[in-house]
């Protein structure tokens, strides 16, 4: 069982849909079980807040939540809609339908767990679980999001409530680097760090290649995360602590 987290630079484009549907099926062909997390494709968040934000200078941040948790909708549907044409069993779910329970702060929630009681039936039965990343739902029953970099918190946690052997991160960069690549291209490649050390280095560079609170509850769970590039294939990254903790009940709340 694996999760793989693909971001909006991945799903930029339709040809880039095909380009992951290619990388999520070679996955389920080595692993039974697979979930796909998504983020909105390309700039679609940035867009459905300006849209907002030419309403209302302060748009009601329950609505800002109905209106920008469309974009991950639109993501999971049309991968899932590649994944089928190309003869593979694949199945969407938002962050409600897959259990994601958050506290209720609009725009900034926190999960508080997750019930995959909807996902584990289609994964059983073989099919690829695709999940809208950066929402979830309140005890309230409200729509909530996550804030920046809410879908990789999302991809985490999904691991953690499913037992996953570790998440695959798919970014535009090929792993983890001592500093951002993008602005100085000599910087080191680390292949394998601590989660702590991953930390640091965000936190020193801010540049959240993976985001802080996704990190924070991969190390309480002790759940590896994989960062490699979706363009090429490459060594990546790999952060953890080479150990596995067993854990009676997951820790969320982040």
């Amino acid at each position: 069982m694996i999760v793989l987290k693909f971001g909006g630079a991945a799903l930029r484009s339709l040809e880039q849909f095909q380009k992951v549907a290619t990388i999520v099926a070679k996955k389920r062909e080595e692993c039974d079980r697979v979930v796909v997390v998504v983020s909105a494709m390309g700039t679609m968040t940035d867009e459905l807040l300006g849209l907002a934000h030419q309403i209302m200078p302060k748009p009601p941040k329950r609505e800002q939540d109905m209106l920008v948790s469309v974009g991950e909708r639109i993501s999971m549907a049309l991968l899932a809609m590649t994944l089928l044409r190309d003869g593979y069993q694949a199945i969407s779910f938002t962050g409600s339908q897959a259990g994601i329970v958050t506290s209720s702060e609009h725009s900034e929630a926190r999960v508080i767990r997750v019930k995959p009681k909807r996902i584990l039936p289609h994964l059983s039965e073989g099919r690829i679980v695709i999940v809208a990343g950066f929402q979830g739902v309140s005890e309230e029953g409200e729509i909530t999001t996550l804030g920046r970099g809410g879908s990789d918190t999302t991809a985490v946690a999904l691991a953690v409530a499913l037992k996953a052997k570790r998440v695959e991160f798919y970014k535009d960069v090929k792993g983890f680097f001592a500093d951002d690549p993008k602005l100085n291209p000599n910087s080191v490649h680390i292949p394998k760090l601590t989660y702590a050390e991953a930390i640091e280095i965000i936190d020193r560079c801010q540049k959240q290649v993976i985001h802080t609170r996704a990190m924070r509850l991969a190390q309480r769970n002790q759940i590896p995360l994989f960062i490699r590039s979706f363009e090429e294939e490459g060594e990546g990254s790999l952060i953890g602590e080479g150990g596995e903790v067993s854990l009676l009940e997951p820790l969320y709340e982040v």
